[in-house]
């Protein structure tokens, strides 16, 4: 994959002031204090990370992640585990979607020749159908358990019995345990709802749990969690691994959950957007490159994180331009200026880019690119 029209500039002190725009930036040094921060989390509370590469689609950050202690690393889709798996990285992967459909088993036990793979199901016709596929190739199998969201997942805990027991009957297929992910639970902004919410999800959850050491196998591990609930899986103490993304990058959308009892915010936003004005012909607003094609956050737009005076505002103006709303009295950036953004949603933003630029203040000292990026198949 090509690095893009910025390459030159790496290494540059400036270099971040001279990138072609819009770009995708990451702030090195929060992004490494991200990291550490949910790394040491998990060590004091004896929780495993296997982080969701969903969120970062990086081979690079994949890598930084596992070299802080994950045990293995999250993929949505088949596609980015093939990715990160050309991309050479050594980690253990584990598919957190069903992998239905013969094209999507074949490629599968394709990549189960050539990489550490393990998988989901939620059904016994897809589990009939994986063992099939990966006859003579011993893999580990996690049983998908629907935390009320009607999404995936086995919906009760017959099903996830029945699920259990069918696993047992394949010699190939090793049962590793329950994955348990509520995706409504994590962007609940208020604390105490939030806190109530996960518990009830996870009461649900235990009730399964008991099930299973009463009449069928004891999960070995039970995954799930995420960047909004960590703070009570660790506490409700039923989760024995995290699968934990947006933590690296610490969008809005989770800037606006309080995280924990105290004020403090332990993550920062390392993920940004700059951009550049292109146009000032109108008294109280500027135009710059990013657009609907930059950032995605449906339905909020990017906040401003830094160029513009106090209390500018940003609006979408169509697929390549926002508009930068100044407050009254306030002198318009210069057309040139770098306006940086926030970004609202960085999984889907992420999947805008080829490659992120990585700085240190203004130096960029590193151009990754987005290994997965539009491999939703």
């Amino acid at each position: 994959m090509t690095l893009g029209p910025n390459a030159a500039l790496i290494g540059q002190p400036d270099g971040r002031r001279r990138l072609a725009t819009p770009a995708l930036v990451i702030d090195l040094d929060a992004l490494m204090r991200n990291i550490e921060a949910m790394a040491e989390f998990g060590r004091r509370h004896g929780l495993a990370l296997r982080p969701h590469a969903k969120t970062h689609k990086s081979a690079d950050i994949g890598r930084l992640q596992m070299a802080a202690g994950a045990v293995g690393l999250c993929c949505a889709k088949l596609g980015e585990a093939e990715a990160l798996c050309d991309a050479g990285l050594a980690a253990p992967l584990l598919i957190t979607s069903p992998v239905i459909g013969q094209a999507a088993l074949d490629r599968l036990a394709a990549l189960r020749r050539r990489c550490d793979l393990s998988v989901v199901v939620d059904s016994l016709a897809g589990l009939d159908a994986l063992a099939e596929a990966l006859a003579g190739q011993e893999t580990t199998v996690f049983v998908d358990l629907d935390p009320g969201q009607h999404r995936t997942g086995a919906a009760s805990a017959a099903a996830v019995l029945a699920l259990t027991g069918a696993l047992q009957r394949h010699a190939h297929l090793t049962f590793g345990g329950l994955q348990f992910f509520s995706g409504p639970s994590q962007h609940i902004e208020d604390f105490d709802a939030r806190s109530g919410d996960i518990a009830a999800r996870t009461a649900y959850l235990s009730s399964v749990i008991e099930a299973l050491r009463r009449d069928g196998p004891a999960p070995p591990v039970v995954t799930g969690g995420g960047t909004g609930t960590h703070h009570f899986d660790a506490e409700l103490g039923v989760l024995t691994e995290l699968q934990v993304g947006s933590y690296a990058f610490m969008d809005d959308q989770y800037l606006a959950c309080q995280l924990y009892p105290e004020a403090e915010r332990t993550f920062e936003g390392a993920l940004f957007i700059d951009s550049r004005v292109i146009s000032n012909n109108h008294e109280g607003m500027v135009t710059v490159d990013a657009g609907l094609k930059a950032s995605t956050g449906s339905p909020h737009p990017p906040q401003i994180a830094a160029g513009a005076p106090a209390g500018s505002r940003y609006e979408y103006r169509g697929d390549e331009h926002g508009a930068v709303l100044l407050p009254p009295g306030a002198a318009a950036p210069a057309l040139g200026a770098v306006i940086t953004l926030r970004t609202p949603h960085c999984d889907p933003t992420v999947n805008l880019y080829d490659v992120y630029h990585v700085v240190r203040g203004d130096e960029l000292v590193a151009i990754w690119p987005v290994t997965a990026r539009g491999r939703s198949a």
